[in-house]
């Protein structure tokens, strides 16, 4: 993956999950989540889609802080891929940090989003690699990553 630097750590089974952690460069953008009863699923803790929706939204987040209203109004994102890794329970009564950063590089109309939900003891709950893509807004078509927007995470 571009633009993240990553440590393995081995879970139960023996398999390696990249931890992702933002470059040193780049910009990170945080918010905190409270899972609410509905979150909750038959196991006991935040179902797995609430940890998506939590990246959906983060993202939303960061792109509405830091984009000029005309971008806003002139282009939207659109998910073209999610990557998930579950990694700690959350239940109820437990606060979540989450941060999110983009990569260095927007190859064409794609650009990658890597978004890190933390627990209250700091362990890595999940992670989310998104590839997403930019849409022009009044011809509905895929728009190459302007430079400067690139930038304006960076």
């Amino acid at each position: 993956m571009v633009g993240l630097d990553s440590r393995l750590r081995g879970n139960e089974r023996g398999d390696c999950v990249k931890l992702l952690e933002p470059p040193e460069h780049r910009q990170v953008f945080g918010k905190t989540f409270q899972p609410q009863p509905s979150d909750i699923d038959d196991n006991g803790h935040v179902n797995n889609v609430v940890y998506l929706s939590w990246a959906q939204d983060i993202a939303i987040a960061h792109w509405t802080s830091r984009a000029p209203a005309a971008d806003q109004a002139a282009f939207a994102w659109v998910a073209l891929r999610h990557e998930v890794d579950y990694r700690r329970a959350l239940v109820l009564g437990e606060t979540a940090t989450a941060r999110t950063w983009v990569s260095d590089q927007a190859p064409g109309p794609r650009f990658e989003r890597f978004v890190r939900i933390d627990g209250p003891d700091g362990a890595m709950s999940a992670q989310v690699r998104t590839v997403w893509v930019l849409i022009e807004k009044a011809t509905g078509r895929p728009r190459r990553v302007p430079a400067q927007m690139v930038e304006m995470f960076s």
